[in-house]
């Protein structure tokens, strides 16, 4: 007879599952309708799924009821289904597995951090009967996933404790924990579930294996339970109308020790995850002994690390007022590049209020004479200070020139077109078209993605705005002066076929091209081989990179950026200022890879490490003998 949950990962490290609703979605069934439904519609589509994590050596097997509550079941007309459906998806994971594993019972949150008002009776209500049908039909344990809010957390706990003594699992959603004050928030809001009553902490979503292991490093102490991890399968990317994640099975199996050294005893996979990812795995953890106590000692994120910064400009000319005095305009960047190397560094805005950083880099690369400074648009879909409040900020304050990324993700045509009659009014005149990531996989999941314009589409219309021409058809007073640029990612099986789809985007009206980073001097002359006859300047994407975490975070789970295996064995184990150092050593051969064929070099500055572009862009500068 088997031990149960409680005793099994006392004993060893238990292999989890990986995801559902994703893995649905790449078998081609179409999104928009209930999942959990298809316990009672489509069985034999669930327990096969099932089966097959099962038999890649899953000994965790979550129910397919994360939604199956009365609340989210009603958006479909399902709430009468409710117990039927909880029932039928005990069912169908039992039936896929053999008597060495363990069924729990998946109960994802409800308010899911931002139905506040949603009231407390109506939702313990909900929790309490998609418990009670989950145990009635015979769960090993039960499962709180994807939460947001301790609050509600300790709720369904108590609502689980009242109705069970059976083995309860909570997961919070990981954001951009790592931090040491939010960390220790975190290892405060574990306590206090392990007061509750919780059997298991730990987290899943949100973030893939790098984000949730930052997570548990920053934490001071251990958890005092055993910890589970449940991570993405990296960043999701939509390519051709269908969402894709990065994240290998290879990279999940390396993770997968790193998270037993750090005492998780319960290891999945959440988004974007599949059976290969959990095969991968559970090879990883068979028979391996953990290392536990590197948490302690694991270097801390590199964002954690301070940086002196340079010095500010004691006085600083407005950009708007330099131009003003001018009677020829300032030359753009596509004219600047076709004379000499060109360099453009991106800063990303800050995720709070606090700007000073933000403008100190800018600052400081105004005196490197960067001659741009890039923001992007809530890349990752992530929550960030708007870029065009920025733009008019160091144009004026600080007078770089600022190039500002257009996301087609959070605007319909009239926000978008309103968008650009404001930074014609700033006069900010160098954009730069991109879809955008899909705002369900940042940080606020249930606010909506747009999508009313593609880049093409994009691109086109801001050039319409030159000619004098509204997005609508009617004419305008005046017409526009948009420098419009578009993205490349180079890295990719087929060069050709992304070539081509940078032809469009040219035949669209993009006048530049800005690249993703780039890790092999090979690739790069691939790409300036590739992109020889194009008519339009190519910016070449360079990155420094700021430890081997983040290396192996940037090639496993962010879409668009492949490092090469030379780049990653150099950046292994390379933490704080030695992963700096080896980053931009990196970057600047990559620089002298990339001169002789690119007059364009786009710097993107990881962590706001404003130090490393000044390095660069002055190398830069030496390299071109630019005085």
């Amino acid at each position: 007879m088997k031990p149960d949950l409680r005793e099994a990962l006392a004993e060893r490290i238990l292999t989890g599952d990986g995801a559902m609703g994703t893995y649905l979605y790449q078998m081609g069934f179409p999104v928009g309708v209930s999942y959990e439904e298809f316990n009672i519609l489509r069985p034999d589509v669930i327990e096969n799924i099932h089966r097959r994590y099962y038999e890649a050596g899953a000994r965790v097997i979550e129910t397919n009821t994360f939604s199956a509550n009365l609340e989210k079941l009603s958006k479909y007309g399902l709430e009468g289904e409710m117990e039927a459906i909880n029932r039928a998806g005990v069912r169908a994971a039992r039936a896929a597995i053999g008597a060495d594993a363990y069924v729990v019972g998946a109960v994802g949150s409800i308010r899911d951090g931002k139905l506040k008002n949603l009231r407390t009776l109506k939702v313990s209500e909900a929790y309490e009967r998609q418990m009670h049908a989950l145990l009635d039909e015979g769960v090993d344990g039960l499962l709180l996933e994807t939460f947001y809010d301790l609050d509600e957390m300790r709720l369904a706990l108590r609502i689980a404790r009242a109705s069970t003594s059976l083995p309860v699992i909570c997961q919070f959603a990981v954001e951009d924990v790592g931090r040491t004050q939010e960390g220790n928030g975190m290892k405060s809001a574990f306590d206090q579930l392990q007061e509750s009553g919780a059997d298991v902490v730990g987290f899943n979503c949100r973030s893939g294996p790098n984000g949730i292991m930052r997570a548990i490093d920053s934490m001071t102490g251990p958890a005092g339970l055993p910890v589970s991890v449940y991570p993405n399968a990296g960043i999701p990317d939509y390519i051709d109308g269908k969402y894709t994640y990065s994240a290998g099975p290879e990279y999940f199996a390396e993770t997968a020790r790193q998270f037993a050294d750090r005492g998780a005893r319960l290891i999945g996979g959440c988004c974007g995850t599949t059976p290969e990812h959990v095969a991968a795995m559970a090879a990883a953890l068979d028979g391996y002994v953990p290392r536990i106590g590197q948490s302690s000692a694991a270097p801390k994120p590199a964002e954690m690390i301070a940086v002196q910064p340079v010095a500010k400009q004691a006085e600083r000319t407005s950009f708007i007022d330099e131009l003003k005095k001018q009677s020829v305009r300032e030359p753009s960047i596509v004219e600047l590049v076709r004379e000499r190397h060109t360099v453009i560094v991106e800063l990303d805005p800050p995720r709070d209020l606090d700007i000073r950083k933000f403008m100190d880099g800018a600052a400081a690369l105004k005196e490197a004479k960067a001659d741009a400074v890039t923001m992007a648009d809530n890349s990752l879909a992530v929550t960030r200070m708007s870029n065009i409040a920025l733009a008019a900020l160091v144009q004026e304050r600080v007078g770089i020139r600022p190039l500002v990324h257009i996301a087609c993700r959070d605007r319909n045509l009239i926000g978008t077109q309103s968008h650009m009659m404001g930074l014609d009014a700033l006069d900010i005149d160098h954009v730069l078209a991109v879809t955008g990531d899909p705002a369900r996989f940042g940080d606020l999941p249930d606010s909506s993605s747009v999508y009313d314009l593609t880049s093409f589409e994009m691109i086109r219309m801001i050039k319409q705005l030159n000619d004098g021409t509204a997005f609508s058809g009617k004419p305008l007073k005046q017409k526009a002066n948009f420098v419009v640029g578009a993205a490349f990612n180079p890295n990719v099986k087929h060069l050709d076929k992304a070539v081509q789809r940078l032809e469009r985007k040219i035949k669209s009206g993009a006048d530049y091209i800005m690249t993703q980073p780039v890790y092999d001097p090979t690739l790069i002359e691939r790409v300036a081989e590739a992109t020889k006859h194009l008519t339009v300047p190519v910016f070449i994407g360079i990155m420094p990179l700021a430890s081997g975490r983040n290396a192996e975070y940037l090639h496993n789970e962010v879409p668009g950026i492949q490092l090469s295996d030379e780049v990653r064995k150099r950046m292994a184990g390379l933490e704080g200022e030695a992963g700096r150092t080896e980053g931009v050593q990196i970057a600047m051969e990559l620089l002298d890879a990339a001169l002789p064929y690119f007059k364009g070099i786009y710097l993107i500055t990881p962590f706001m490490f404003y130090d490393m572009g000044v390095q660069l862009t002055n190398y830069v500068w030496q390299k071109t003998q630019r005085k």
